[in-house]
């Protein structure tokens, strides 16, 4: 029983090991770009051993898009509990963006998949991805919906067209291009971006 213990301990650290550089990849180099052999080289194990773990190019991001919800879930649960009951909806959604921007800064938050990509299909036919990211997206809408309703969005909007808005500003391009100007800080750029996002490009 040790032995087979032991040997689960294993086959769990490997396959965290490949998750993590699955994530890392996405997020460096975008799903199409990635390879299997990329991720099982930096996983440091062998291509034939990740395939006993995953049979696809597509369940490996699948399964590392699922850990990045995950860690959106419990970094939505933290700010909730560090907010005190009277935190404007609006200032939530501004704290759930910074820590977004921060890890999209720090090449942790992998790109949205294309419209046309083998993973969008891979990510809706997986139970937990889906699971985890109607939670999110539940925890958010009702941070969207509150600030519509106190005025402080736009209640003219549909909710979902802001929820993919504020998903496509944090998970986008921009912190990286901004970013690569070398003329202002991570801090700096993730201000220019929540301005650009709430406030939007009009002066005010």
């Amino acid at each position: 029983m040790a032995k087979l213990a032991f040997r689960a301990q294993v086959l769990r650290a490997r396959e965290a090991a490949i998750v993590a550089a699955a994530k890392h990849l996405l997020a460096a180099k975008g799903f199409d770009a990635m390879t299997v052999d990329e991720v099982a080289a930096e996983a440091g194990i062998a291509k034939a051993s990740l395939y006993k773990h995953f049979d696809s190019k597509e369940a490996v991001a699948a399964a590392a898009m699922t850990r990045v919800v995950d860690t959106l879930l419990a970094a939505l649960d933290e700010l909730a509990a560090q907010a005190s009951p009277d935190t404007p909806p609006l200032e939530r959604l501004k704290a759930a963006m910074r820590w977004a921007l921060q890890l999209n800064q720090a090449g942790e938050l992998p790109a949205l998949p294309a419209p046309n990509s083998s993973l969008l299909a891979a990510l809706a036919a997986h139970a937990g991805y889906c699971e985890r990211l109607a939670a999110a997206n539940e925890r958010v809408g009702a941070w969207v919906g509150a600030a519509q309703a106190s005025g402080e969005l736009n209640p003219e909007l549909p909710a979902q067209a802001l929820l993919w808005t504020l998903a496509a500003c944090a998970c986008g391009p921009l912190p990286g291009l901004l970013r690569r100007g070398g003329t202002h800080s991570d801090e700096q750029i993730a201000e220019f971006l929540l301005a650009t996002c709430f406030d939007g490009l009009t002066k005010r």
